[in-house]
C-alpha cells in the first residue's frame, strides 16, 4: 500500500510559487487520496493564477509519478469561485436561475462496446435508489442480457456491500476490468479506496473519477459487447449528473421515489434535469411502498409529468437483508414476490430500450 506520509513528503518538496513552501505545507493538498499504487488530489487556486500553477500541478503529478510503484496519478488544478458582492435578492434571483440552468450538452460517445446506458436517479437521498439499481441490473441479466453495473456515487458508493465485493480491480492493457458477481460487471470508487476513507473531493475530481470509471473500464468486447450499462447515480442534480450527460448519450433514465411528496418533489427536479438536457425518463419506480410512507404518490406523481409509471415495489426486510449480506434479491431467490416484481420493471425498461 502506497504511504500516505510519503506521499505528502513528496508533494511537500514541489514549492509553492506564491508562499515558497512545499504543497503540502501550503494547503493546497485538498481532498488527497492514496491507495494501493494510485494517487490523486485536488489543487485550487484563485481564477487569476491558474495559469501561474500550471507548471506546479505538472511538477506535482511528475513527483508522483515518479514514486516507487506508483502507477495512476491525478491532481486536478481549479479555479476557486470568488464571491460576488451583496445585491438585492430580487436582482439577482433571474441571473441566479439562468447560471444554473443546465444546458444541453453535446456528448462524446457511449464506452466502448457497451449498446445502451441507462441512468438510476433520484433527486433525493434514501429513496432506495442503489438497492433498486443492483436488482434491476440483476432482473435485466436473468433475461439473458450481458450487464454492467456502475456505482457513479463517488461520495457513498454501496455496489460493493450490496454485491459482495471487494479489492482493487485487476488492470489489463491499461484498462480496468471490471469485479463480476451475481452475473453483473460491477465498478465502483468504493474498489479504488479503502472503505472507511471520506471521499473530500471537489466537484471536478469526483467528475474525473466517474469518468475515468466510465470510459477506462473493460465493459465488453467487440465479440462480446455490454448489453447494457446501467449506472447507480448518486442524489441531486448536480455535478455528477452533468459529467455523465456530457461524457456519453444516456439511453434513458428510471427515477426511484418514496410516495412522500418532499421524495417526489426531488423526483420532479430529477425528471426536469433529464428532460432538459433530453434523455428520455423510461419511468418512475415507487420504492418502500406501504403502510409506513403510503403508496401512489409516484404513480400519481408520473401521471403529472406524462412518464411512464414502471411499478412499486413494497417495503421489505427481505430485500433489505439480501443487499446487506452482498447477495442481490432478485438473484438469490428469483421466487420472491418483489423479485417478480423487479422482473416486471425490467420487462418494461428492456422494451423501452429495444433490447
Amino acid at each position: 500500500m502506497t504511504d500516505r506520509a510519503a506521499v505528502l513528503a513528496v508533494l511537500d518538496a514541489v514549492t509553492d510559487p506564491r508562499s515558497g513552501q512545499g504543497l503540502a505545507t501550503a494547503g493546497l493538498v485538498q481532498g488527497l487520496v492514496v491507495a494501493e499504487g494510485r494517487a490523486g488530489f485536488v489543487m485550487e487556486v484563485p481564477a487569476r493564477e491558474t495559469a501561474l500553477y500550471a507548471p506546479v500541478r505538472d511538477a506535482a503529478e511528475a513527483a508522483l509519478k515518479a514514486m516507487p510503484g506508483m502507477e495512476r496519478v491525478s491532481v486536478v488544478l481549479t479555479a476557486e469561485a470568488v464571491a460576488a458582492p451583496a445585491r438585492r435578492t430580487a436582482g439577482l434571483s433571474k441571473a441566479a436561475t439562468d447560471q444554473g440552468r443546465p444546458k444541453a450538452p453535446v456528448p462524446t460517445e457511449r464506452p466502448a462496446h457497451v449498446k445502451r446506458v441507462l441512468a438510476v436517479a433520484s433527486g433525493k437521498g434514501g429513496v432506495g435508489k442503489s438497492t433498486v439499481s443492483v436488482n434491476l441490473a440483476a432482473a435485466l441479466a436473468a433475461r439473458g442480457l450481458s450487464v454492467g453495473v456502475l456505482d457513479a456515487d463517488v461520495y457513498g458508493p454501496s455496489l460493493p456491500t450490496m454485491l459482495g465485493i471487494s479489492g482493487q480491480p485487476a488492470y489489463e492493457d491499461g484498462a480496468m476490468v471490471p469485479h463480476v458477481a451475481h452475473g453483473l460487471k460491477a465498478m465502483s470508487v468504493g474498489l479504488l479506496t479503502k472503505a472507511e476513507d471520506a471521499m473530500i473531493w471537489r466537484g471536478p475530481m469526483a467528475s474525473q473519477a466517474i469518468n475515468q470509471m466510465l470510459t477506462q473500464t473493460r465493459w465488453g468486447t467487440q465479440e462480446q459487447p455490454l448489453d447494457v450499462l446501467v449506472i447507480d447515480l448518486p442524489p441531486g442534480t448536480g455535478d455528477v449528473q452533468l459529467t455523465l450527460i456530457q461524457k456519453t448519450p444516456l439511453d434513458g433514465a428510471v427515477i426511484v421515489s418514496t410516495p412522500q411528496e418532499v421524495a417526489l418533489a426531488d423526483a420532479r427536479r430529477a425528471h426536469t434535469l433529464f428532460d432538459k438536457v433530453g434523455v428520455p425518463t423510461l419511468g418512475l419506480v415507487e420504492n418502500m411502498s406501504g403502510e409506513v410512507f403510503g403508496t401512489g404518490g409516484a404513480e400519481a406523481e408520473a401521471a403529472r409529468l406524462g412518464a411512464p409509471y414502471l411499478g412499486d415495489l413494497p417495503l421489505d426486510g427481505a430485500l433489505r437483508r439480501a443487499g446487506d449480506a452482498g447477495r442481490p434479491l432478485v438473484a438469490v431467490d428469483p421466487q420472491h414476490p418483489a423479485s417478480e416484481r423487479f422482473r416486471q420493471i425490467a420487462a418494461k425498461v428492456a422494451q423501452s430500450l429495444g433490447l
